[in-house]
């Protein structure tokens, strides 16, 4: 076997790979040594097979599949030789149909991670801002819940019924005059203003009593979940049940124990811990951004295009998949698509940050434990249907990147915590809505322009800057495959190509998987 490197550029690398005739015949000879004692053929005695005969009957398999292991064998050897840590699966290339008893020539090429001197972690400072919890938030939490969960009771006799109550009625919706399948139903209560039903459909009840028999027409919506309804138009036979009316006063000990707690202090305790850990949360965001810019800001270097490309096509397919949902689906992919370039930009950002984090969390023994990893496992599987959970967390196993992506999002916040815990942080109190906005003035600077933004290159910073019609993407997060991918790359010779996301997700998918993991479990309609 032969390796001339061709390229040794920046992060990417090329070889000529010679596997000679000889090398591939040996190969074959130990192959039909050992499927020989299974091979049966008439007029021989099990296992007798003469290996001539074995070799002409599956020669040119055993050829194909020796050349295949001398390639691995080989990409084994020059990632070992040249202390490489591939960034994606390395492309290989035959320069020419392979024969038999000829030597082959194939053409290997990958990116490599970067080599990053060991990040500074001393000199950070962050601030810390925090929001008390005040009665008026465990008020207006307990009083959301109590809208959540409105009681009713029976209207007056002859009650015409009105925006906020509740009408139980029976139905039998037809299309074209005639019942469609799901369209009937008894006793289904809904409360009018509610919008749980289709448009036209909740506005046509306001004014009906008990008792009355009354036909409506709808049309359905064109994007309707249900494609043979979707954009018809249907009328709807209602026998009205009931008239319920919104029960009077406020959440009281009665309503706390309807929701199954013991009185209403117990409900406000819980709903202040919930408002707690909502600051909480909204606290460690402004921190992290604050902390990645930092880290962002002093630290350069090239990451691999392919990881960068593959990363862009992520956050494209997500933007892509929300401007289809918009009202004007054409002019909303028009107005991403002038920020094309701030993305990509983004996607380089979040790869670097992503390997900078798994630098920082290597250098100092930050880890995820094994039962972690089982926790993240187990959550991970209550996702499928329980015949498919077994399957699935036989699939991580056998799967070292596959768990490696598992595992990046907790080793990323491991890695957050630990260099937390080693800034200057000092702390301000301000109002939730301050600390709202200090995040959304970091989702205008950071989200739409990028890596290159709390520095002035002409961008409008403003808190009129225009923003994309689909959703922004958030530039403050490390790409968790970046991590998965450095993790891998340092424990295998050749990283495998990245999982397939989620069928579910709503973004567009990534590369095959090398193995199918199991379908995870249907909603429920």
């Amino acid at each position: 076997m032969q390796i001339v490197e061709t390229l040794n550029e920046g992060l990417k690398r090329a070889y000529t790979l010679t596997v000679t005739a000889k090398d591939i015949h040996a190969r074959v000879d130990e192959e039909v040594k050992t499927i020989a004692p299974q091979i049966r053929m008439p007029g021989f005695r099990p296992g007798k097979v003469p290996s001539n005969l074995v070799r002409k009957m599956h020669g040119p398999a055993l050829a194909r599949e020796a050349l295949d292991k001398s390639i691995r064998a080989g990409i084994d050897k020059i990632v070992a030789d040249n202390a490489l840590r591939p960034a994606m699966q390395p492309s290989v290339e035959l320069t020419e149909d392979y024969e038999e008893g000829k030597d082959a020539e194939i053409k290997v090429a990958m990116e490599v991670l970067p080599q990053i001197t060991a990040p500074s972690i001393e000199g950070l400072k962050l601030e810390r801002l925090t929001v008390e919890v005040t009665d008026e938030a465990v008020d207006e939490g307990v009083n959301r819940i109590a809208s959540q969960n409105q009681r009713f009771s029976e209207a007056k006799a002859g009650h015409k019924a009105k925006e906020g109550d509740q009408v139980v009625m029976d139905f039998v919706g037809k299309v074209d005059g005639v019942a469609f399948e799901g369209g009937t139903g008894t006793d289904m209560a809904v409360v009018i203003g509610s919008g749980n039903l289709i448009p036209g459909f909740e506005d046509q009840l306001v004014g009906v009593k008990v008792g009355e028999e009354k036909t409506i027409n709808v049309t359905f919506p064109e994007e309707y979940q249900a494609t043979n309804l979707a954009g018809k138009a249907a009328t709807f036979d209602l026998s009205i049940t009931a008239v319920k009316v919104p029960s009077e006063g406020g959440p009281d000990d009665e309503f706390a124990k309807s929701l199954g707690l013991e009185s209403l202090q117990q409900l406000r305790d819980l709903v202040k811990g919930q408002v707690e850990q909502e600051h909480n949360g909204l606290t460690r965001t402004y921190m992290k951004r604050k902390l990645l810019d930092q880290l962002a800001a002093s630290h350069d270097f090239d990451v691999p295009p392919s990881m960068v490309d593959a990363e862009f096509q992520q956050i494209w397919a997500q933007l892509e998949h929300e401007a289809s949902h918009e009202e004007d689906a054409e002019a909303a992919r028009a107005e991403i698509e002038k920020d094309r370039d701030d993305y990509r930009k983004i996607a380089e950002r979040r790869v670097r940050l992503g390997l900078l984090l798994s630098e920082i969390g290597q250098a100092n023994g930050v880890e995820v434990t094994q039962q972690e990893m089982n926790r993240l496992v187990t959550q991970a599987a209550m996702q499928y249907s329980p015949q498919d959970r077994e399957r699935f967390v036989e699939y991580i196993r056998n799967e070292p990147m596959a768990a490696a992506q598992l595992r990046a999002p907790l080793y990323e916040d491991k890695v957050v915590d630990f260099l937390f815990e080693k800034a200057e942080i000092t702390d301000r109190v301000v109002a939730r809505a301050d600390l709202e906005a200090a995040i959304e003035s970091e989702d205008t600077d950071v989200h739409v322009h990028g890596p290159d933004c709390g520095h002035d290159h002409g961008h409008d910073h403003s808190a009129k800057a225009k923003k994309p019609a689909a959703k922004k993407v958030k530039a403050e997060e490390p790409a968790a495959e970046a991590e998965a991918l450095a993790e891998d790359a340092k424990s295998k010779k050749a990283a495998p190509k990245k999982a397939k996301a989620d069928a579910d997700a709503p973004v567009a998918e990534g590369d095959a998987k090398p193995k199918k993991a199991p379908a995870k479990k249907k909603a429920e309609a």
